[in-house]
Formats: structure tokens, C-alpha cells, sequence
């Protein structure tokens, strides 16, 4: 029996087989959890189905959600209320900023549709979603997690908007744990290193991203999705019931270099 046996977890945000929720839901799975997700268009529910076939899931538990959208969130949750009668786990694998605004220099690339949107799908969806799951999450040791990276409090080249959206969703995870604390609600976040996924894709220069963190790791490479996964199931489990307002770095060590040097310099 896995050390998840007996939750319930809803994700939202898997995109592809390569996805961090993808490597999320895995590591759930194997834990003994019974998991429920989005998708956000019909074009996409193709493939969570499968994977949640694939993870012995039931696929009825599958809901359609725009995170723009607050009625679809709260229908995601009214209907998952007539299969579960509660919510131990919540995860928010989201993120978006339109392709135009990960390229070039910050001031150069920002607009104020840009800024609105990034911020609205990757940070305000996380409190959205939250606020609508807590009355199925309240009293019941429930965790809540959500997906950041290293350019909320550092300047990474042609992350832009994306570093400002980041550092709200930081900000989000801490004030949604000193709100929902009280009620036994954990929110807790994880910065992953840099993971080849479909998301990953439209940020400009992303190889280049990849190589440097394989130089100046401490492990000397990446991480997986799947070492993300097992760091999202212990966060999300009775293991963890002791952290809560917390951003665990899974990126093989990255952040703590301060400076990295050729060996030749």
C-alpha cells in the first residue's frame, strides 16, 4: 500500500505524456491515490484520457476547465462533488504567456495584454481553483501544490512576463497557506529545473537554458519529471503534514550556484 492510499487528488495542467503533471500523476498513482483531472479543450481530453487509463484511473473523473473561466471552475468542482465527497489533494500544473512575450528583451517584448494574460492563467487560476475547492478540501489534512521556476526571484533571459507571473504564484502559494491553514488546507509549491515539456517549447532559447543548468547543477544535469513527481507526492501526502507556505527547489541544485565558471577560465 502506498503512503497516498485513500486520497483523492484532482490536477490540472497535463498537456502531454512529458508533462509535469504527467510525472505528478504517475508518482500519485503508484502511491495508491485516486486521481481526477481537467483538460482544457476537447482536443486535449484525447490524451488524459489515456493517461488516466493508463494510471488505472476512472475516466469518467475527467472535466473540461478554461482556468479563465471561474464558471467552468466551479462546475469542475460541482461535478466532482456528485463522485467524491471530498478533496485531499489539488494540484495547479499551470502556466501561459502568449509566444510573443518569451522572446527578445523584457522591456522590448512586454505589453499590457501580455502582462494580463500571464498573469491571469498562470498565478490568479491557482487562487481561483482554490477558492472553489475549499469547501471539498476543508478539514481533511488536504494539501494543495502548485509548479514555479528559479526566474521568480532571479532574471533568466527570455522568460519575461513569465518570471512576474511566477513570483506572484510564490506569493499566492504563501498567502493561500496562512489563509487556509486554519481549515488543515497545506499549499506548498515546487520549483522545477528546466524540463524539456510541450510548455517549454515556446520559451526562446530553451536549449540554451537546458545546457546551462547541466554546467552549473551541482549533479551535473537535469532532473526528470518523474523526480519531480515523487517530490509532488511527498508534498501532497500525510508525509509532509508539517510544511505548508514552502517552494521546494527540484532542479538537481541550481539555485544555490551563485556563479558558475568555465574550467578553462
Amino acid at each position: 500500500m502506498g503512503f497516498m492510499a485513500g486520497k483523492k487528488a484532482l490536477i490540472v495542467g497535463v498537456a502531454s505524456d512529458r508533462s509535469i503533471a504527467t510525472g505528478i500523476a504517475e508518482a500519485f498513482a503508484r502511491e495508491g491515490a485516486e486521481i481526477a483531472f481537467t483538460y482544457q479543450t476537447d482536443k486535449l481530453r484525447g490524451r488524459v484520457e489515456k493517461l488516466s487509463d493508463r494510471l488505472g484511473q476512472n475516466t469518467d473523473l475527467l472535466f473540461q476547465c478554461d482556468v479563465t473561466s471561474d464558471e467552468e471552475i466551479d462546475a469542475v468542482f460541482a461535478e466532482l462533488g456528485k463522485h467524491w465527497d471530498g478533496l485531499d489533494v489539488l494540484v495547479h500544473s499551470v502556466g501561459f504567456a502568449p509566444r510573443d512575450q518569451l522572446a527578445g528583451g523584457f522591456t522590448e517584448s512586454i505589453t499590457r495584454e501580455g502582462y494580463a494574460i500571464s498573469h491571469d492563467i498562470s498565478a490568479y487560476s491557482l487562487a481561483a481553483l482554490a477558492k472553489s475547492a475549499q469547501p471539498m478540501m476543508t478539514g481533511r489534512d488536504a494539501a494543495i501544490l502548485a509548479l514555479t521556476y528559479d526566474a521568480a526571484v532571479k532574471v533568466v533571459p527570455n522568460y519575461n512576463v513569465m518570471g512576474l507571473a511566477k513570483a506572484s504564484l510564490e506569493a499566492c502559494v504563501r498567502f493561500l497557506a496562512a489563509d487556509l491553514g486554519p481549515e488543515g488546507i497545506r499549499v506548498n509549491a515546487i520549483s522545477a529545473g528546466a524540463v524539456k515539456t510541450l510548455a517549454a517549447a515556446g520559451i526562446g532559447g530553451f536549449r540554451k537554458m537546458q545546457n546551462y543548468a547541466v554546467k552549473a547543477a551541482p549533479l551535473r544535469r537535469t532532473v526528470t519529471i518523474e523526480e519531480i513527481g515523487n517530490t509532488a507526492a511527498f508534498l501532497c501526502s500525510d508525509l509532509a503534514s508539517g510544511i505548508t507556505g514552502e517552494t521546494t527547489f527540484v532542479d538537481a541544485g541550481v539555485n544555490i550556484m551563485g556563479m558558475v565558471f568555465d574550467e578553462d577560465d
